[in-house]
């Protein structure tokens, strides 16, 4: 199987297609933000409301989501449902559109109404679609601290400290 073209539009389309509740964050959204880093993945935040993870259960069924596994092209085919995304805190899926990351808690927040309560947003080709404001998304990996956010947080301070 070869590997899924990176297309975020598609994903961010079809999470609004079924009304599915969430905050862009990571990479991409530091990207709307103006960082210059790339990115290869969509991350989102969802809302853990039973009837949005119903949606969200159905619109991976559509992107053909599967669990990203190192080693295992194309992923492992999983079933699921809204109960059943629910019982995890972190999904790692590749989907028909590229890697999409479910992060129902990222590293320093809250989870979604943290992160709803300071989004802004943005008209993307897919439509509306809330962005964690750079401040959360600073917070968030500044908390992680990862090497790869070792590498981005310098930029992306500098654009927190221009916006404001």
């Amino acid at each position: 199987m070869a590997e899924p073209r990176f297309d975020p539009d598609r994903m961010l389309r079809v999470l609004a297609a079924h009304d599915v509740d969430f905050v862009l964050i990571g990479g991409y959204a530091a990207a709307l933000h103006g960082s210059d880093h790339l990115t290869f993945d969509v991350d989102i935040t969802p809302s853990r409301d039973a009837a949005n993870l119903d949606r969200l259960s159905e619109a991976l069924h559509e992107l053909r989501a599967r669990v990203r596994v190192d080693g295992i092209e194309g992923g492992l085919e999983f079933q699921h449902d809204g109960p059943s995304l629910a019982r995890a805190s972190m999904w790692n899926l590749v989907t028909d559109a590229g890697d999409l990351d479910l992060s129902f808690e990222p590293c320093g927040t809250d989870g979604w109404a943290d992160l709803h309560r300071g989004a802004v947003t943005v008209g993307l080709v897919s439509g509306p679609t809330e962005v964690a404001s750079l401040a959360d998304i600073v917070r968030s990996k500044e908390t992680a601290n990862r090497p790869k956010d070792q590498l981005v947080l310098p930029t992306l301070r500098r654009l927190l400290r221009l916006s404001r």
